[in-house]
């Protein structure tokens, strides 16, 4: 009996894997029929098709030969120069300024505190403008370069200066 089950199981697994592998094989030409049918139209070898792929894989760069620089020169378009806002002192003030000076931060005189301002006004403005723009360390704090913002201009520094003496009422 156990020769004759074991014939049984056998025969069916070879019939199961048959099927299987026959299913498989179907599945295979299915699917190379209907990609033969939706491919080749879109992979037609027509000029535009042609224009899309060399722009999709273009180089981004290209390396100069010593006798294409003048020709290389003259393809370069002119950049224009970027044109520069000045701020004004408020402007100033608000993205800068008003860090320390809002709140009194690192011995800071704060804005409208005429009495804290009397004493730098009476040095001079331009030496309030010195230490704004070069730093200063003095008895009472410190004061950064441009206030820590090398980005701005001596005289947006002097504007700035001149907006916090006038709301402190100097």
């Amino acid at each position: 009996m156990s020769a004759d089950a074991d014939r049984k199981f056998f025969d069916l697994f070879m019939v199961v894997l048959a099927a299987l592998v026959g299913i498989s094989v179907l599945i295979w030409v299915i699917s190379d029929r209907i990609s033969d049918g939706t491919q080749k139209q879109y992979l037609a070898e027509t000029a535009e098709y042609q224009a899309e792929i060399a722009d999709r894989i273009a180089p981004v760069g290209r390396v100069r030969l010593p006798g294409e620089a003048a020709a290389a020169e003259a393809a370069v378009q002119a950049v224009p120069e970027p044109v520069a806002t000045e701020l004004t002192g408020a402007q100033v003030y608000n993205a800068n300024c008003g860090a320390c000076h809002t709140n009194g931060i690192g011995g800071a005189p704060k804005i409208g505190d005429g009495d804290a301002w009397v004493a730098r006004a009476a040095q001079g403005l331009e030496t309030l403008r010195g230490h704004a723009v070069n730093g200063y360390q003095g008895d009472a704090g410190y004061m950064p370069a441009k206030g820590g913002n090398v980005g701005l201009s001596d005289d947006e520094v002097h504007r700035a200066v001149d907006y916090m003496l006038a709301e402190s009422g100097q």
